[in-house]
């Protein structure tokens, strides 16, 4: 999370530039959605679905169709749907994972995790809201700045949140 966040503090006009052109990234897209695809079905196959274990094989290459498919024929923003679905499955791994934590501040990273889950949620049903957010945050230098110093501090905080609470629950 830290290294973007130095680059834009470092050169925020390539930043900002970058940025800008995200939503309609093909390639972005698509690796992540493929990624978003890969990363469901993996999970779904872990999980033990009784009721539908006849049903297995053909759920899980409906939905790697689906994944697929989107590549080819929804690639209107793309980008940002390949975002949406990475970000409601890092969701799920960081509420899964901070289950164990025996601490309160545990819930920085629960709190963090339900952030995402809106905005992959709000990204899904109406993606064009990130590229108009992403062109706000990137209308001049200071706000690029100021941006990713807020983001680098987060990072570091949950970083030395990791390698002291958590690592001692």
């Amino acid at each position: 999370m830290g290294l973007p966040q130095i680059y834009g503090l470092l050169k925020p006009a390539a930043f900002a530039a970058g940025v800008r052109k995200f939503p309609r990234s093909l390639p972005c897209g698509v690796g992540l959605m493929l990624l978003g695809t890969v990363w469901f079905v993996w999970n779904l196959n872990l999980e033990s679905i009784s009721d539908f274990a006849a049903w297995k094989p053909v759920l899980l290459a409906g939905f790697a169709g689906v994944g697929v498919a989107s590549c080819i024929y929804v690639q209107d923003f793309l980008a940002v749907r390949g975002l949406a679905v990475v970000l409601l499955l890092l969701a799920k791994l960081m509420v899964d994972t901070a289950r164990w934590a025996q601490t309160d501040w545990r819930l920085v990273v629960v709190t963090w995790a339900y952030v995402l889950v809106i905005a992959g949620i709000w990204f899904t049903i109406w993606p064009w809201h990130l590229r108009d957010l992403l062109n706000w945050a990137t209308a001049d230098e200071k706000r690029v700045r100021i941006g990713s110093a807020i983001r680098l501090a987060f990072g570091l905080f949950v970083a030395v949140l990791g390698v002291t609470i958590f690592r001692a629950a």
